[in-house]
């Protein structure tokens, strides 16, 4: 149409133009002239819009004001027109104010709205996400990329006898998902978890590991906005390297969709498998209760292997279309881009923190925070004025590397000199957990006394309280109370007096009488009341 306006404004037009148009889109040619006539005298070139009910913004702002609740929000909007048209019939003026049908409401919503708005409205932005379009990033090439993540095994395991559910810290190249490295924790990860998979993610010194050739230096690492992962000692570490780190934007999980699907693909292949898996599905609606599940778990050491195992398997048996069928250590190996590995001794030393003070090498070895640590390599160097400085891993205070503070050459690792033993170590992790336990029964005992219990009402007034205590059930407890807090006072372990030696002298009491000629005094033998 509007190469026919065009025309018809020059004084080009002809009906062969109109027949040629009306041919084509398969119409009459009075068809095309009646649009034409439209055109010129309402300035439309399509269907004219009918008159129909839209969600405007107020109308919008009810439906996420009741969860997208159609049926309530046209009920509020009838009895607004209800009180509307009552005013008007009191002022004289009965002025019917027009509501849509539901079914008219309904159209409305599902025309003016997407799938995605009309999922937010009850689920909010999650809901919303899960309509969105990603757009996927062109393939690289081998350590171009590398993407890191935590994961939250949702598995039980045996540790000292005590039920965990492990944490596993993993980095994945982006071109050819190959997993670079591993370390797992059975608690919530931290810095030192971090820098163990970064190490064994960088060093390719074991090529029959689970890893086998793959690692060396990448060219970026992308993470989430997690604060161990944006921490100082592992920027640092990356720094040294002139690694950049990309830190995404928060609850962003498509941005680095290559981990994400690692730790999706590593729950169904592999975690869905074992026992004690938290996230199976039940065949009562109840959640399903872990304490009762009697199912033995694996140890925490049977778990590592068997993960290490399955990495193993992912690299060098695990085969994926994205790939051309072929497996991530066969991609790997054709790719022909260079590989930068770090020079002999840099790795342990930029992916470890720096203790930054200068110590002595003295006799009971190096002191630092508090306790000494010694090593075989500190033989016939005791006393010399040796100055040292402290590498570590957090939250690892049994080891720690020593290296020169002058030329900074490693010198050697160093233990820590009287560390308990295994034995002693288990007794101190019973005593706490019995500590936690009592502490737990505690509490569970108080809320239950704080616990207030109200009668039901059927109408709106003030709930009465329940009287779960009588008189002398109050009186009693106070009274149990009271003792408590005296035998919290008094000293179970006073030891009494000793006899009192033959050359002491006892205290004049307030009833003797005048002093003797005799030289000893006479006391009355009736003391006073």
């Amino acid at each position: 149409m509007d190469r026919l306006l065009v025309l018809d404004a020059r004084g080009e037009l002809t009906t062969g133009h109109v027949r040629l148009v009306a041919d084509s889109v398969g119409v009459s040619l009075r068809t095309v002239w009646r649009w034409l006539a439209a055109a010129r005298t309402e300035g439309r070139t399509g269907a004219r819009q009918r008159e129909r009910f839209t969600v405007t913004p107020q109308l919008h702002a009810r439906l996420v004001l009741w969860c997208g609740n159609a049926a309530a929000v046209h009920r509020e909007l009838l009895a607004e027109a209800r009180a509307a048209t009552a005013t008007d019939d009191d002022a004289g003026k009965a002025v019917p104010v027009a509501v849509p049908s539901l079914a008219t409401l309904h159209r409305a919503i599902r025309r003016d709205l997407n799938p995605g708005q009309r999922a937010a409205l009850a689920g909010g932005e999650r809901a919303r996400r899960g309509h969105d379009v990603h757009l996927r990033r062109p393939r690289q090439w081998r350590n171009a990329c590398w993407e890191g993540d935590h994961k939250h095994v949702p598995v039980e395991v045996d540790l000292h006898g005590e039920l965990v559910c492990p944490w596993v810290t993993w980095f994945i190249d982006c071109a050819h998902d190959a997993v670079t490295g591993v370390a797992i924790t059975p608690h919530t990860p931290s810095r030192d978890a971090i820098l163990a998979a970064l190490r064994t993610a960088i060093a390719r010194d074991e090529p029959d590991g689970p890893y086998g050739p793959i690692g060396g230096l990448p060219g970026l690492v992308r993470i989430d906005r997690g604060k161990d992962f944006l921490s100082r000692t592992v920027a640092s570490a990356l720094g040294a390297f002139a690694v950049p780190v990309h830190d995404l934007p928060a609850y962003t999980p498509h941005l680095k969709g290559t981990v994400e699907n690692l730790n999706r693909s590593a729950e169904q292949m592999l975690f869905a498998s074992l026992p004690r898996y938290t996230h199976a599905p039940t065949a009562s609606v109840r959640r399903r209760d872990r304490a009762k599940d009697d199912t033995a778990p694996l140890t925490f050491t049977a778990f590592v292997q068997l993960l290490l195992d399955w990495v193993h398997w992912w690299n060098t048996e695990h085969t994926s279309p994205a790939l051309a069928s072929r497996t991530p250590l066969q991609a790997w190996l054709e790719d022909p881009t260079p590989i930068e590995d770090p020079k002999s001794g840099q790795l342990w030393a930029f992916t470890m923190e720096d203790d930054g003070t200068a110590r002595t090498l003295t006799r009971s070895g190096v002191y630092w925070r508090g306790r000494y640590y010694v090593g075989d390599w500190m033989q016939g160097l005791a006393d010399d004025g040796i100055k040292v400085r402290v590498r570590y891993l957090p939250h690892h205070a049994h080891e720690i590397e020593v290296v020169d503070a002058v030329t900074g050459t490693h010198l050697g690792a160093a233990h820590l000199s009287d560390a308990a033993t295994t034995e002693q170590r288990a007794a101190v992790r019973r005593t706490r957990s019995a500590e936690q336990r009592r502490l737990k029964k505690a509490l569970a005992a108080a809320d239950r006394l704080r616990t207030e219990r109200f009668a039901a009402v059927t109408t709106a007034r003030t709930p009465e309280l329940l009287p779960t205590l009588t008189a002398a059930e109050a009186a009693e407890e106070l009274a149990a109370a009271d003792s408590r807090d005296l035998r919290a006072l008094a000293l179970p372990g006073l030891i009494p007096h000793a006899p009192l030696p033959d050359g002491w002298v006892l205290p004049r009491h307030p009833a003797i009488t005048s002093p003797d000629p005799t030289g000893t005094d006479q006391v009355d033998p009736t003391p006073p009341a």
